[in-house]
């Protein structure tokens, strides 16, 4: 196309920008950098050893709040990240499903607050110390539940994980000696996401169609399909994974492997030695460093290990001040909670027998809160983008 000039002479058109770009002169905003994975899979977990220290109740759901909240104002909006909702059901069905076994199978906690009587049934010689039935007392449903919500909140920890953390980011980020391993390790933890999504699809798909997607016969016809398009996805996968030629490793001297092997297996044992050293009365003194020489060395070995790798790396994840400060609330959490049961174990660990309403230990729970800094020193996610909307200028 042909337009005239300010003299009126025919000249080339002027190209028009697109629609959505910014005019000329003005600066485009840099897009933010999320967060390393690794930060958020440090900080969860470190929650999740925190609730592993504690039966109490209150601090378990303090716990799943915290994680809840952060889950709630920083989970991308992508198709991985739903995966929370579905860890929230495996933990409350564990709730259930620990309380159903209590009153069945019977508890070990003796009670007197007797709720109701199951009519018990004989069960022969050979099965002596299992009980069908009997009394239900409240002293053992406590405990069931007490225990319960522990593994709940451990769950429901490492759900947050895999909805802020995105795998294939995470995978970029391990050392080149685990990266076989981490393959392994990211394609598993994606089975559940990408698993939740294709339900999600067809169950849509069908009630578009007016077809039943709930009961017996909707979860059959849903489920092959999902099983046909997860055979799909893996083989794929493995294509994709032969062409970019994965598994290749470079020539390394004899004797570099067998230090490297030697330093890796030298460092998991000392880990092993130095862990047990710490758990036993008996081995506080040696317990400490005999964990940190095993550490060093296996750090040693996996840099060692590194050099086999021929991979490359595109625009790394760095691990900023952000990162240091995620991880660092998460094992706060973990250290102080660590600290208030060795001090009053009473507070963390309270007793149904006799049965007395859990109290809320008041600086454990000030610790817990800790776990709340991401959610304010990490950026928002993106907003979503709507596809039927076209970008103004």
């Amino acid at each position: 196309m042909r337009e005239t000039d300010r003299s009126g002479r025919p000249g080339l058109a002027r190209p028009r920008p697109e629609r959505g770009t910014p005019p000329a002169g003005v600066p485009v905003p840099r897009p933010r950098r999320a967060l390393h994975p690794g930060a958020w899979w440090l900080w969860a977990l470190a929650l999740g050893t925190a609730a592993t220290r504690t039966t109490n109740p209150l601090l378990l759901a303090l716990l799943i709040t915290v994680s809840g909240y952060v889950v709630a104002v920083r989970r991308p909006h992508t198709p991985w990240a739903r995966s929370y909702g579905a860890f929230v059901k495996l933990a409350a069905a564990v709730l259930v499903l620990r309380l159903a076994f209590a009153i069945v199978l019977g508890s070990p906690i003796p009670g007197t607050h007797i709720l109701f009587t199951l009519p018990e049934v004989l069960l022969p010689d050979w099965a002596q110390g299992i009980r069908l039935g009997g009394r239900v007392t409240a002293e053992g449903l406590a405990f069931a539940l007490y225990d319960a919500l522990r593994l709940a909140a451990l769950l429901i920890c490492v759900g947050a994980a895999n909805a802020l953390a995105s795998p294939s980011r995470l995978l970029k980020s391990l050392p080149g000696a685990l990266y076989e391993l981490g393959v392994a390790v990211v394609v598993a933890l994606t089975f559940a996401p990408h698993l939740i999504a294709d339900v999600r699809r067809l169950r849509a798909a069908r009630r578009l169609r007016g077809r039943p997607d709930k009961g017996v016969r909707g979860l059959v016809q849903v489920g092959l399909p999902v099983l046909e398009g997860a055979l799909e996805r893996s083989v794929s996968l493995a294509a994709a994974m032969d062409a970019r030629g994965y598994g290749r490793t470079a020539e390394v001297p004899t004797a570099v492997r067998r230090t490297t092997a030697a330093l890796t297996l030298g460092g998991l044992l000392g880990v092993c030695a130095g862990t047990y050293g710490l758990l036993t009365a008996a081995g506080g003194s040696y317990g400490l460093p005999v964990l940190l020489a095993g550490l060093a060395s296996a750090l040693a070995g996996l840099w060692l290990g590194g050099r086999r790798s021929v991979r490359t790396r595109y625009r790394p994840d760095p691990w900023d001040t952000r990162a240091w400060l995620v991880s660092a609330s998460g094992a706060a959490v973990a250290a102080l909670l660590i600290l208030a049961g060795s001090l009053d174990p009473g507070s963390l660990d309270p007793g149904v027998v006799p049965l007395e309403p859990p109290t809320l230990p008041l600086w454990p729970a000030a610790a817990v809160l800790l776990g709340l800094l991401p959610a304010f020193v990490t950026p928002a996610p993106e907003a979503a983008r709507d596809p039927r909307k076209e970008p103004t200028t």
